[in-house]
C-alpha cells in the first residue's frame, strides 16, 4: 500500500519507517529542508534504539522516501498520516495550527479518495475540525480517522511492531477496511485492533497517558510519606505491584515525569475538561505534585550543604527525561540545573545521548564531560537524574577517587542501600532512608 506521513518528528519517523518495514511504500513529508536532506541521505535525526537499522534497510530498498513537497508526497497515497506537532498553548490547550494548516492544503490537493489519519495527540473533536478544513476545498471523497499512538520512547520500534493494541476511531466502513488491511501484519499474534467512534479514540490517548502519569505521581507521594515515616518505598512498591489489579509498571518513584507526552497530555485533558465545565481535580493535583517532585533532590542538597550552594560544584549523571532517548523535553534534570545555577552552583553533566540537545538549549552555562567519570572531577557531590543502565553498576572506587566528597544524591534509586553503605558514602535517594558517613545504620 502507498502511504504518506506528514511530519518527520519522533512519531512520524517511527511510524513511516515501521510501515515501510512491512512492505508498504512510504513517503515522509516535512517542511524542514535540511532535515529532509539528512534523512534522504541516510542520516537519522533522532535517537531511538533499533530504529536506525530498519530505517537504513527500507531506505536502501526504496520503500522509504522523503520530500518537502506535500503534493508530490501524497500522490497516489491511500492513507495519509498527520504526525504533526500539537504544542501546548499558554492556557494548556493543544495548538492545532499545524494540523489544520496541512488539512486545508490537503483539501486543495486530493485528486482521489484517501483516508486522512490523525496520528498526533489531539483534543476530542479535532477530527471534525480536520474534516471541515479539508472540506473547504475538497473535490473528492475522503475520510478522517483517529489513530492515536502509544509509543514509549526507548522501545518505540518494539511498541509499533508488536503493539498491545491498536485504537482506530472511524464511522466509515471504507476507512475501516483500509486501516484493517494496513495494521493486519502488526496484530497477527492476537492483540486487539479496536475500532470505536472517533471521539472515544481521541479521548483514549489522553486518558491512557494521564492515568500512567497519575500512577507515577501517586508513588512519588508515597515516597514522600516513606521518608517521613521511616518506611522504604521500594518495599512498598513490591508489596502493591504484585497485586494484579495494580500491576508492577509505572510504580517507580523518582524526581518527576517529563518528556513530550505526559506533561502536555495531562495539561490538555485538564483544559479540555474545563471547557465542558468539569474540574478534573485528580489531574490538577498530579500536575502540582509533579512540579514539586522535580526539585525534590534540591531540598536534600541544600539541607546537606546547610542552605548555601554558592561556589559548590556538582556532577550530574543524566539529562534525558528517561533512558534510551535523547529527548530532553520537560526533563527533570533541566529543572535541577536551573535551580542549582540560580543558587550560585556550577554543574558538569554527562549523558550518553542527550548532551547535544542540552548544549543547544543551555550553551556554555554548564560544562559537559566526555564520560561519566570525567564528570565527577572536583565535584562536591554526584547527582543522578536519569536511570541509564550504564549508571546502575558503576566503579565506586573511581567515583571515590574523583569526587571531592563521598556524597551522592540519587533521583532514580539506582543503588542498593547496603552496598552503598559499605563504600562509606553519604547517600540520599527518594523514599528510602538516608545512608550517612557517620552513622552506618543510616537515619
Amino acid at each position: 500500500m502507498k502511504i504518506a506521513v506528514v511530519g518527520t518528528g519522533y512519531v512520524g519517523l517511527v511510524t513511516g519507517t515501521c510501515f515501510a518495514e512491512t512492505g508498504n511504500e512510504v513517503t515522509c513529508i516535512d517542511i524542514d529542508q535540511r532535515k529532509v536532506e539528512k534523512l534522504a541521505a541516510g542520516e537519522i535525526t533522532i535517537y531511538e534504539p533499533g530504529l536506525e537499522k530498519i530505517f537504513l534497510r527500507n531506505l536502501k530498498e526504496e520503500r522509504l522516501h522523503f520530500t518537502t513537497d506535500l503534493k508530490l508526497g501524497i500522490k497516489d497515497a491511500k492513507i495519509i498520516f498527520l504526525a504533526l506537532p500539537t504544542p501546548p498553548g499558554e492556557d494548556g490547550s493543544a495548538d492545532l495550527k499545524y494540523v489544520l494548516g496541512v488539512a486545508k492544503d490537503l483539501g486543495k490537493m486530493l485528486d482521489q479518495y484517501a483516508v486522512i489519519v490523525d496520528k498526533s495527540t489531539v483534543p476530542v473533536g479535532t477530527a471534525e475540525k480536520v474534516h471541515q478544513s479539508i472540506a473547504e476545498n475538497a473535490k473528492v471523497e475522503y475520510d478522517v480517522v483517529s489513530n492515536p499512538e502509544f509509543l514509549r520512547e526507548g522501545v518505540a520500534v518494539e511498541d509499533f511492531m508488536k503493539p498491545d493494541r491498536v485504537v482506530i476511531g472511524t464511522h466509515s466502513e471504507r476507512a475501516k477496511k483500509l486501516m484493517n488491511e494496513l495494521y493486519a501484519p502488526f496484530v497477527r499474534s492476537g492483540n486487539p485492533l479496536i475500532f470505536m467512534d472517533i471521539r472515544s479514540a481521541e479521548l483514549t490517548k489522553y486518558a491512557a497517558n494521564s492515568f500512567l502519569a497519575t500512577k507515577i505521581t501517586f508513588m512519588n507521594e508515597i515516597a514522600q510519606l516513606c521518608e517521613r515515616l521511616g518506611a522504604d518505598v521500594d518495599m512498598v512498591r513490591l508489596g502493591i505491584g504484585s497485586d494484579a489489579r495494580i500491576g508492577k509498571r509505572f510504580l517507580f518513584p523518582g524526581i518527576g515525569y517529563g518528556g513530550s507526552c505526559f506533561p502536555k497530555d495531562v495539561q490538555a485533558l485538564v483544559k479540555g475538561a474545563h471547557e465542558v465545565d468539569y474540574e478534573f481535580k485528580i489531574l490538577k493535583a498530579v500536575m502540582e505534585v509533579n512540579e514539586r517532585q522535580k526539585l525534590h533532590l534540591l531540598a536534600k542538597i541544600k539541607q546537606y550543604f546547610h542552605g548555601d550552594l554558592k561556589g559548590k560544584h556538582f556532577a550530574l549523571w543524566g539529562l534525558a527525561f528517561k533512558p534510551n532517548t535523547d529527548d530532553i523535553r520537560e526533563a527533570p534534570a533541566l529543572y535541577m540545573i536551573n535551580a542549582l545555577l540560580a543558587e550560585g552552583a556550577t554543574v558538569t553533566a554527562y549523558d550518553p545521548e542527550a548532551m547535544k540537545n542540552v548544549k543547544e538549549l543551555l550553551g556554555d552555562s554548564i560544562h559537559f564531560a566526555g564520560n561519566q567519570y570525567d564528570a565527577l572531577k572536583e565535584a562536591d557531590a554526584l547527582l543522578i537524574a536519569t536511570e541509564w543502565n550504564e549508571f546502575r553498576t558503576p566503579d565506586f572506587q573511581k567515583i571515590i577517587k574523583h569526587l571531592k566528597n563521598k556524597v551522592i544524591f540519587d533521583g532514580r534509586n539506582l543503588f542498593d542501600l547496603e552496598a552503598i553503605r559499605e563504600f562509606g558514602f553519604h547517600y540520599e535517594s527518594v523514599g528510602r532512608r538516608t545512608i550517612t558517613q557517620n552513622n552506618t545504620h543510616g537515619q
